[in-house]
Parts: C-alpha cells; sequence; structure tokens
C-alpha cells in the first residue's frame, strides 16, 4: 500500500506520524522511501531510500556533493540538515519508487541549482 505525503508535506510542516519506537526490522517489512533534505541554506535534494534506514541521508554525485561542500562551508562548525519523508510504500517496486522520485524532484525544482542539488532530471530552465 503506497502512502503519498508530498501534498501534505508541502503545504503543511506538520509532521509525519510514527509510532514510537517501532522500526522497520520490529514491524517484520520495509517502507522504501522518498525523502527531502533540507541543508542549512534552504537548498533540497530529493532522493530515495529502499531500506528504510533511518540514518540514510542520500548518496549524492561527486559534482552534487562539491557544490553542497562548498555552499555549506560557513556552516561547518554548526550544521543543521533536516530529512522529510515524503511518500514511502511497502509494496512498490524499485521501479516504481524511482519514478515518484524523479516526479518529486520536479515537483520540487531540486534539480534547479538555484533551489536543489539534484543533477538528474537534469534541469532545463
Amino acid at each position: 500500500m503506497a502512502r503519498s505525503l508530498l501534498s501534505v508535506r508541502l503545504t503543511s510542516r506538520r509532521p509525519v506520524r510514527r509510532r514510537c519506537g517501532v522500526g522497520a526490522e520490529e514491524r517484520g517489512r520495509r517502507q522504501k522511501q522518498v525523502y527531502k533534505i533540507t541543508y542549512a541554506n534552504g537548498k533540497i535534494y530529493v532522493g530515495m531510500d529502499l531500506t528504510e534506514t533511518l540514518t540514510y541521508f542520500g548518496t549524492p554525485s561527486a559534482k552534487a556533493k562539491e557544490r553542497i561542500v562548498a555552499d555549506l562551508d560557513v556552516h561547518r562548525l554548526d550544521l543543521t540538515v533536516r530529512k522529510e519523508i515524503l511518500w514511502e510504500s511497502e509494496t512498490a517496486t524499485d521501479t516504481e519508487v524511482r519514478a515518484i522520485e524523479i516526479k518529486v524532484i520536479r515537483e520540487t525544482g531540486a534539480n534547479n541549482p538555484a533551489i536543489g542539488y539534484n543533477l538528474t532530471p537534469r534541469w532545463l530552465g
């Protein structure tokens, strides 16, 4: 069953409600997720997690990492990063999750260099 939080998350700041202390292993299933990382400078990165790992914050390309490090150098001593789960599913295939990720990247503008760090799909301006 897929659950989309995108429409709620982009218009509301209410947190995603989770049962306290219950992780994927304890529930016996894993949620595949599409998330948004917001950095201290306000720029975003949208990614997917196929294993529901709480501490996973994405794997940007080397070029994207260079941009992130350069932009955040002024925040290196006190850096705040926010991870929001925008969509999750127990039953979606990896291909379906990737399609949702691309859709969310386009909807949020995360591939626009002025807004975010995603390099694909390519920003056409």
